[in-house]
């Protein structure tokens, strides 16, 4: 058996090292979720969380991105400005914390961030603000107005 798994990886050999690439990336992807410290939640779970307990809901989408809709009393620091503006979630400390972008990754390196400074438990919303919306969940203007979707 071993001779034609050889005999099939010197006949294939670049099928075999795409499987091996794919093989990699994702068992490090697997590695990285599980040594993240924080957790990736949809939107449905996301609402659970918002209403049983209280977190700091934190929007690290860049300035222009936020004109159709933050979720309501989110805080909204771009991920670039997250490392000098810090000293302003100190006060949240003790508080979860339900980070979202547009679509989840920036988040997710935002939540790294916050894991690393020591917030206990932080909230990744997978799928990012576009899941969110998708879910038919609302969203407000900045400003204040929430935002009414369109019938289809």
């Amino acid at each position: 058996m071993l001779s034609q798994i050889l005999e099939f990886i010197s006949n294939h050999a670049l099928l075999s090292l795409a499987f091996v690439l794919a093989l990699a990336a994702v068992l490090f992807n697997e590695y990285r979720n599980l040594t993240a410290g924080f957790k990736a939640v949809g939107p449905l779970i996301a609402t659970r969380i918002i209403n049983d307990q209280d977190p700091l809901i934190l929007d690290v989408r860049e300035t222009s991105e936020i004109k159709d809709g933050i979720i309501t009393d989110a805080l909204h620091i771009p991920l670039g400005e997250l490392p000098k503006r810090m000293a302003e979630l100190e006060v949240h400390r003790q508080r979860p914390v339900l980070v979202y972008c547009r679509s989840g990754s920036r988040s997710a390196s935002a939540a790294r961030r916050l894991r690393r400074a020591g917030f206990e438990t932080v909230y990744n919303l997978a799928g990012g603000i576009m899941a969110w919306v998708d879910q038919h969940l609302p969203v407000v203007r900045p400003g204040g107005r929430k935002n009414k979707r369109k019938k289809k």
